[in-house]
């Protein structure tokens, strides 16, 4: 016990004094949490918690990436600045977020690509993965977000950001709620925001076959979770982060009262969200405005409840392993993918290596639901080693 906490100790102790080691807590902790709800032992067998909501409606797995998108936002802001007050000019903030998005789309069309079925004699990669290649996914979604974010974060005042932030909330929920669209039999559809059957899920079949989308088979529209038309809810989103983070930059507010402001802040929207929610329902698929309003808020909260713990109570070593992870969080959600996929590939018996581990080690020892929590904790683990050797290296992957 005392070497783990020598451990926490150490790396907390090289972090710059002026940090604001909260942001980068929470954002260890919202990739923490992403790759323990994607990598269970068994999905038939997870704790009502860590699943997504069926369709409308929310968990908290549902908040972790929103929450990413908002640590985004936050790191917009303080990397625009830095970069502005260098001298650095406008158009060459621009490339290089340019850059940054295309290098994240060409990484999730790799995860998207990176599988081989070895137990199916007569399977097609070509076939089967390339030639219907998820365009849309996790990684995509992020870069698409962060450059639209930092033009904005460029072009636009603080008033004009809230202004976008509503106006993209606002126009979002008046055209999925008043715009008309249509399917091939000629059926005419308003209003309406069932799976399958939405003005998002409609632009998406419409942009993309049904093969290249998550959901290929959902009638009368294939469409994507990450779809391109909830792309635009998800800056507003981005949105929120940059605000807060210029918010947080202030020098002319305490920490103690940045905590307290953001826990009222929290409230509010969470509160808002919720009665929105009753008119355009919550929903993470579809990223609608309630949605937005409510993992925002709770974003709010949680880094104001941290501001608190870390930094005016000085309650730090805790977040070591946090700041491991979150320092290297693409790095971390790359292996993660990678190595999950291998997992599945490599057959075992008549399962796959993955299948054979949980059966064999963790299912026999705790049980279904617990074993499958148990694997997932161990794939925390053994990620934790990895990240933590190229945390000691200086190894930082900057996409």
């Amino acid at each position: 016990m005392k070497a783990l906490q020598r451990h926490c100790e150490a790396i907390v102790a090289q972090l710059p004094k002026h940090r604001l080691l909260a942001i980068d807590a929470l954002r260890g902790l919202t990739i923490t949490a992403m790759i323990l709800v994607n990598n269970p032992g068994s999905w038939s067998h997870i704790y009502s918690p860590l699943k997504h909501a069926q369709w409308h409606g929310w968990t908290v797995t549902d908040l972790i990436f929103p929450f990413f998108v908002f640590i985004v936002g936050i790191s917009i802001h303080i990397s625009v600045s830095r970069q502005l007050s260098s001298g650095t000019a406008k158009f060459l903030v621009i490339k290089h977020a340019a850059v940054r998005m295309i290098k994240l789309i060409l990484l999730g069309w790799f995860l998207a690509l990176f599988y081989y079925n070895f137990s199916q004699p007569d399977y097609s990669w070509l076939e089967q993965r390339f030639n219907s290649i998820r365009f849309m996914g996790v990684l995509q979604r992020i870069g698409l977000v962060y450059f639209i974010s930092v033009i904005l974060a460029l072009y636009c005042r603080t008033l004009a950001r809230v202004v976008c932030f509503v106006g993209i909330l606002i126009g979002y929920w008046l055209a999925l709620t008043f715009i008309t669209y249509s399917d091939t039999a000629g059926n005419h559809y308003i209003g309406l925001l069932e799976f399958g059957n939405n003005l998002s899920a409609w632009f998406d079949n419409a942009i993309f076959s049904g093969k290249h989308l998550y959901y290929g088979q959902a009638t009368p529209f294939a469409f994507d979770p990450e779809g391109l038309l909830s792309t635009l809810p998800a800056v507003a989103t981005c949105l929120s982060g940059i605000l807060v983070g210029q918010w947080l930059m202030l020098a002319t507010k305490t920490t103690q009262y940045k905590s307290k402001a953001l826990l009222a802040i929290g409230l509010v929207f969470i509160i808002v969200a919720e009665f929105w929610g009753l008119y355009f329902p919550i929903n993470k698929a579809l990223w609608t405005s309630s949605y937005v309003l409510l993992s925002s808020g709770y974003a709010c909260a949680v880094l104001g409840g941290l501001l608190w713990i870390i930094d005016v109570r000085s309650h730090k070593n805790w977040t070591a392993p946090f700041i491991v992870f979150g320092a290297n969080s693409i790095a971390f959600f790359m292996f993660a993918g990678v190595v999950a996929r291998i997992l599945i590939m490599i057959p075992v018996a008549d399962t796959s290596l993955k299948g054979w581990l949980y059966h064999t080690l963790y299912q026999p020892l705790l049980g279904d639901i617990n074993g499958s929590l148990g694997f997932a904790i161990s794939f925390l683990i053994v990620s934790y080693l990895v990240m933590l050797k190229l945390y000691q290296k200086g190894i930082f992957w900057k996409v």
